[in-house]
């Protein structure tokens, strides 16, 4: 029988060391804890809040993140691609997510606030009226990505190709334009 963990804090726990149970995990707050290549494989994390953590390099293949919400946490490498995609609803603040993939993801109103999204791969991902809020998202790959109604009015650093993009009524900065433009080559003074 699955285990299951409802409004559990785990504080400054190691779980590359000391494993942590494939169970369900709802409403459980996880902080400064260290997930750093840790095998969360068909792990549930339902309402969970991860403060402060590290979850550089997990292995999360079929693992479910439904309202989860990430604050201050270093995310990078992290393939939620191989995530269940019937269980992914996700927030992001304060976060390092570098060369993560959202890729063919179905995450409609997702909100990332102050992150670094370096070359994070959203291909194919609708992303429709998400937030970036004050965001990088240098070499963040976006193609064939759903961002209509997606707000990166304060975000920078972006490259979207409007021709392989979906992007009616989403919203940047005139400071951003140049991120729109970049496939022709031209320069914007």
């Amino acid at each position: 029988m699955r285990e299951y963990f409802e409004n559990k804090s785990f504080e400054n726990i190691d779980f590359f060391k000391d494993d942590l149970a494939v169970a369900d995990y709802e409403e459980c707050t996880f902080t400064r804890c260290d997930f750093t290549e840790a095998n969360l494989n068909n792990f549930r994390f339902i309402e969970c809040k991860f403060i402060g953590c590290n979850l550089s390099n997990a292995k999360i293949e079929s693992a479910g993140f439904r309202g989860a919400k990430f604050f201050g946490c270093k995310l990078t490498g992290v393939n939620f691609t191989t995530s269940n995609p019937a269980m992914i609803s996700l927030h992001f603040e304060d976060c390092i997510m570098d060369y993560v993939s959202l890729a063919r993801l179905h995450l409609k109103k997702i909100e990332f606030h102050n992150c670094s999204l370096i070359r994070v791969f959203f291909d194919d991902a609708d992303l429709s009226s998400s937030k970036f809020i004050s965001c990088n998202l240098e070499n963040a790959v976006f193609g064939k990505t759903n961002i209509e109604k997606a707000d990166f009015s304060t975000s920078y650093n972006y490259t979207i190709d409007p021709q392989n993009n979906r992007i009616k009524k989403a919203k940047f900065s005139s400071s951003g334009l140049s991120g729109l433009l970049a496939e022709y080559d031209i320069v914007i003074i």
